[in-house]
């Protein structure tokens, strides 16, 4: 049964438009009102500490194939290494090497299971050395290791 009305906003993002501009209005107050009101409204600070620690995940972002340095990252955001690390680690929950490397292997995973790339090559790409090492840290973060993820994406297809 499909859904219509204000219960099709719900489901998609397109028709935000059909609640109405009071009603998000509404919405937005509700939200910054709420415990997570002061870390909303940061997001929109200019020259917030987290604005600055976008800027640094949005050039992660643009150059995760580069090796980069917390330095040059804590540089750009206009901090100290130590501050920013701090930021950087309560925004995304990971260091920013970390991030980095889940940059790399969720682009190691499209270019596996989209583009037919070897376990090899996509490791490669992606700027690891190591087979094993390049394995390892993909069955770290997806749970299976990558050769099992290409059999199940090679058997559903």
């Amino acid at each position: 049964m499909p859904l219509t009305g204000w219960q099709g906003c719900l489901i998609n993002r397109g028709r935000w438009r059909c609640w109405g501009e009071g009603l998000r209005r509404e919405l937005h107050y509700w939200l910054l009102q709420s415990v997570h009101g002061p870390a909303i409204r940061a997001l929109g600070a200019v020259d917030s500490h987290s604005a600055r620690i976008r800027r640094a995940v949005a050039m992660l972002r643009r150059d995760f194939m580069q090796p980069v340095s917390v330095d040059a990252l804590a540089d750009a955001a206009g901090m100290s290494v130590s501050v920013f690390h701090r930021h950087f680690r309560a925004m995304t929950t990971l260091s920013p090497l970390q991030f980095q490397k889940q940059l790399r292997l969720l682009h190691a995973r499209r270019l596996m299971l989209a583009e037919g790339m070897s376990i090899a090559q996509a490791a490669g790409e992606v700027g690891y050395i190591s087979v094993s090492q390049f394995t390892r840290e993909y069955a770290r973060l997806y749970g299976a290791p990558p050769g099992r993820d290409r059999r199940r994406e090679k058997m559903s297809a």
